[in-house]
């Protein structure tokens, strides 16, 4: 098992990141939604961890031609999806399986989809019931909720879900079936879910349209318009460096070419209002609002609740945590019992961090308090849950810290040590 040490900063800093990751979401979606046209995509700047090249690979899989040259992608889509003589492996990624489950459910042929063994231990009946609802035949353990999930596709009935689940993934995998449906389909949510799906889509020439709180969805009649994206820089992996720099005196950072989508900055708006300074400028809206961040220490921040917007902060929580540990008072996270079904329960892994480091806090189901004050040095194991490792490892730059098991940290931030690094010592 790997593991890194964490030193304390010893100075301020003034990091400008040009080489925050590539955005997950949007690469492992640029990889998929390439099969729904029938001419090449472009996509510069794909995220080479380890999740979106499994979804790379299985674009492959399925018939497509693949052209690499570093982070440059060109996907030659094949004229039909075959059936792949293997299992198509999504890793780690709970967002590969979910989509790919969506999509593969509408397309003629045998498809099995499996991953590593936190995924095959992720609840997929969130998405796997209501496909089952419209007509996909998809089965695995548990009655088709634990991964291997065996697919045979065919054709798809529309539907009109309201899903009890606040959830990208699973609007995303509902709205990848929709566009395989008879005719359309409708789609609600209670609270905004991030929305590349929708945004992406639209931008392909896809029918996909809000009408007064429900996302209706046009089956396809052609295929859709190629991909020609640059993917900007990943919020979530730049806000590991936002709270870096929120709780350093005199530090500033800049995080440069990331997507300013309001489903995905929410983290930053939260913690502004503790205290920290953050200005936006944006430079370019395509497919998606993208600009730099400044984040700026302004003394030391105060306690918050939190409670709304959940679905938009779900990656971010375990790093905003280190942030109220850190703070003024005592804060809450609450509505938050999807935490427990991610990479590792977060909310469990979070709570046993902070307090393996000595902070004070109060844990119930869907959520925890957090008794802001210092975080000591200890040993934090990452339960192979990328967001948690990197996290601590943020904590550490106030006394230390020995984070193990970081070898998942390579799934979504391959280089988060190397930027690390430039701002305290790191060894492993």
């Amino acid at each position: 098992m790997n593991k890194a040490i964490i030193k304390p900063i010893s100075k301020e800093f003034n990091l400008i990141c040009e080489d925050i990751a590539p955005d997950k979401s949007i690469s492992h979606r640029c990889a998929m939604f390439s099969l729904l046209s029938d001419k090449p995509s472009n996509i510069s700047n794909f995220l080479l961890g380890e999740d979106t090249l499994n979804s790379l690979a299985i674009t492959a899989q399925l018939g497509a031609i693949v052209k690499r040259n570093g982070s440059n992608i060109e996907i030659i889509p094949p004229k039909y999806l075959k059936e792949p003589n293997d299992v198509l492996d999504c890793g780690n990624a709970g967002t590969g399986m979910r989509l790919y489950a969506g999509l593969l459910s509408g397309i003629n042929g045998s498809f099995v989809l499996s991953g590593d063994k936190y995924l095959r231990n992720r609840p997929m009946n969130r998405v796997a019931k209501p496909l089952r609802e419209i007509g996909a035949k998809i089965d695995g353990r548990e009655n088709g909720n634990l991964a291997p999930l065996c697919i045979r596709g065919g054709e798809l009935k529309s539907f009109r879900y309201k899903s009890p689940i606040d959830s990208a993934q699973v609007k995303s995998a509902l709205i990848l079936a929709g566009l395989r449906g008879d005719s359309k389909s409708y789609y609600q949510e209670n609270e905004l879910s991030r929305d590349h799906t929708e945004r992406m889509l639209r931008g392909m020439g896809a029918s996909i349209n809000s009408v007064d709180n429900w996302i209706e969805i046009e089956p396809l009649t052609k295929p859709l318009d190629p991909l020609n994206i640059t993917v900007p820089a990943d919020p979530s992996s730049g806000f590991f460096f936002a709270v870096a720099s929120a709780i350093t005196p005199n530090a500033k950072v800049v995080i440069k070419n990331v997507t300013l989508n309001p489903t995905r900055i929410e983290a930053y708006k939260i913690l502004a209002r503790m205290g920290a300074k953050i200005d936006y400028i944006q430079k370019d809206n395509l497919y998606e609002p993208i600009g730099d961040i400044e984040v700026s220490y302004n003394g030391k921040l105060h306690s918050i609740t939190v409670e709304d917007n959940i679905s938009w902060l779900i990656d971010e929580l375990p790093a905003l945590s280190i942030a109220m540990a850190l703070s003024n008072g005592t804060s809450e996270i609450k509505n938050a019992k999807e935490l427990r079904v991610k990479e590792s329960d977060r909310i469990s892994s979070v709570v046993s961090g902070l307090n393996a480091c000595g902070v004070k806090t109060i844990e119930v189901e869907d959520g925890y308090s957090v008794i802001g004050g210092d975080i000591k040095y200890s040993t934090i194991n990452s339960h192979g849950d990328h967001r948690i490792a990197m996290s601590f490892a943020i904590a550490g730059l106030i006394n230390g810290m020995t984070i193990e098991d970081i070898d998942c940290i390579d799934t979504s931030f391959p280089n988060f040590f190397n930027i690390l690094s430039q701002i305290t010592e790191v060894s492993k």
